[in-house]
């Protein structure tokens, strides 16, 4: 609806600009009416001045998402159905490792046991919370790690290293595994 509305602020900007051009144009190509011509132009440069400040002054203000929805208590490994599988309870958590527990590494969200294990890295992806906020980085991980948007169709591949945000309703996919962010 914003943007329908902006669409229509601009198309509205536009016909007045023009229709004050057009009252210029008229006025100055007849010959007389100084006066009224110079009442034309100062009310056009009123009109200018009156736009600039209005659209500086309301400038929109950084909308921060719900507190809900950045509340996060766990991940949820989801099956090809969408079923629940496992969950693990990370609130209260600051950092978590997403990957595979061998003899020589511990996960804390340990996917050696799904249905894509040979795909996942043994240090597959982090977690980390700052203050309210948690955020999920790759580690270089060999298949990669992607993150869907809740309500949202499209996946993005995750940049090895770059720390993204997530929020309740998010789908992280850990190689081909899934875990639903709650």
């Amino acid at each position: 609806m914003k943007t329908a509305q902006n669409r229509w602020v601009f198309i509205i900007d536009v016909a007045m600009f023009g229709l004050m051009l057009a009252i210029a144009f008229y006025m100055f190509s007849r010959t007389g009416y100084s006066g009224l011509k110079t009442v034309v132009v100062i009310g056009i440069g009123i009109g200018v001045l009156v736009y600039i400040l209005r659209n500086l002054v309301s400038v929109e203000r950084v909308v921060k998402p719900k507190t809900q929805r950045n509340r996060i208590a766990k991940l949820v490994l989801m099956d090809e159905e969408g079923e629940s599988i496992k969950e693990w309870y990370i609130e209260g958590e600051t950092s978590l490792l997403i990957g595979k527990t061998t003899g020589r590494s511990e996960a804390d969200i340990d996917l050696a046991g799904t249905d894509y294990a040979s795909l996942v890295s043994v240090e597959h992806a982090v977690l980390n919370r700052v203050n309210s906020d948690w955020f999920v980085e790759d580690v270089d991980s060999g298949n990669g790690t992607g993150l869907r948007p809740a309500n949202e169709s499209v996946t993005k591949k995750l940049e090895s290293g770059e720390p993204y945000r997530i929020y309740t309703g998010d789908l992280l996919y850990i190689a081909n595994t899934r875990l639903l962010v709650k």
